[in-house]
């Protein structure tokens, strides 16, 4: 039968290749989409064990049997991150408390502030322009908040639902450490399932894949959580109220390079105005940024990212929005290794057609391939 298979395989034209492939990823992500809900646990587990891969390999290296470097790994990290939490958990409850107390204060210090404000756009404009300036503002507003309560709800119903929180306490662990124990096993196996004829160029295509890759997850993951910590102590040392949660949203969103800093920045700025606007607030607030920033630039992402990347801080939106829009919280987590290939596929397409006689023409072509 195998024999048959691959006779009728050889006879195939490029079109009918062509369109098997494209079938056969229709019907993956026909499957991603329908099984998105019970998928996290995995897609976690295989983020993690590809994460932690490199150290199990250390550990191997030292003399260690690959099912013991990867319990300790495995152990050692789900321990510490079990930890952090103990830790985090009722700091960051407490500061939600404190701040929902603090509410009506800062709505009563935000109304004095803008106070003088609307009188002065009062004297300025006429009642018409009033009515029609409330009335855009409240249409944009309206709109603004229904895609973010609308995106929100589509990433908690696809991933943080109660059982997928327990999955994730119970499953990913599990699968983190099969997948990390039998990781070389899983790619011999894969690399047995490539075309023969083309399978030095995909081996080629994905060690690209997974030089990005590693990269971005494994080095920009490092510098999230350092980062966290960073602006989590430094910002809570300021006296800023919900500093730890800022900080901590603020390091991790350094996931997507700029953007993390600037809506950290932005947001510690907005609720030190409605704090107090104390002069040292402020200050310090800068100043935690501004060492946050050097050494995210000069020191961190140099060397824990470096030029490995490839992956524009645009795309890179573009993929996590879209990600979690079509799949909840199982598409953010598959985002960045989709966008990823995507951009590998991307270039090579384009270095192909470069060289070809769709972009020379055929006279040029064929001199070139000459």
């Amino acid at each position: 039968m195998t024999e048959v298979l691959i006779e009728r395989s050889r006879g195939m034209s490029p079109g009918q290749r062509l369109r098997i492939w494209a079938t056969g990823a229709a019907v993956f992500l026909i499957m991603l989409y329908l099984l998105r809900s019970v998928l996290l646990p995995f897609v976690a587990g295989m983020a993690v064990a590809y994460f932690l891969d490199p150290l199990s390999g250390r550990l191997e290296r030292l003399g260690m049997s690959r099912t013991i470097a990867t319990t300790v790994i495995t152990l050692v990290f789900f321990v510490m991150l079990a930890i952090s939490l103990f830790v985090l958990v009722p700091v960051i409850e407490q500061q939600i408390l404190t701040f929902v107390e603090r509410v009506p204060g800062y709505v009563h210090a935000l109304n004095d502030r803008a106070r003088p404000l609307v009188e002065e756009l009062r004297r300025r404009l006429s009642p018409g322009d009033i009515e029609k300036l409330q009335s855009s503002v409240g249409a944009y507003a309206g709109t603004a908040v229904g895609w973010a309560v609308s995106l929100v709800k589509g990433v908690l119903t696809g991933g943080i639902a109660i059982m997928s929180i327990l999955s994730l306490l119970f499953i990913t662990p599990v699968v983190t450490f099969y997948l990390l124990r039998d990781w070389h096993k899983v790619v011999d196996t894969v690399d047995g399932w490539l075309p023969r004829h083309h399978a030095e160029e995909i081996r080629t295509e994905l060690r690209e894949v997974d030089r990005t890759l590693a990269g971005f997850v494994r080095g920009q993951a490092t510098v999230c959580i350092v980062l966290a910590a960073y602006y989590g102590i430094g910002l809570t040392l300021t006296g800023l109220d919900l500093g730890l949660m800022i900080g901590l949203g603020t390091g991790f969103g350094a996931f997507v390079p700029y953007v993390g800093m600037l809506i950290g920045l932005l947001t510690s700025l907005g609720l030190a105005i409605a704090q107090g606007a104390e002069w040292h607030l402020f200050a310090g607030i800068g100043v935690v940024f501004l060492i946050g920033n050097m050494l995210e630039g000069n020191f961190l992402t140099p060397k824990l990212v470096g030029g490995r990347v490839g992956l524009h801080p645009v795309w890179i939106i573009f993929s996590l929005l879209a990600g979690g829009a079509l799949f909840g919280f199982v598409g953010m987590l598959l985002a960045v290794p989709a966008a990823s290939v995507i951009g590998v596929l991307t270039r090579f397409g384009l270095n192909h057609y470069l060289t070809s006689s769709l972009y020379h023409g055929g006279g040029e072509s064929e001199d070139r391939h000459e």
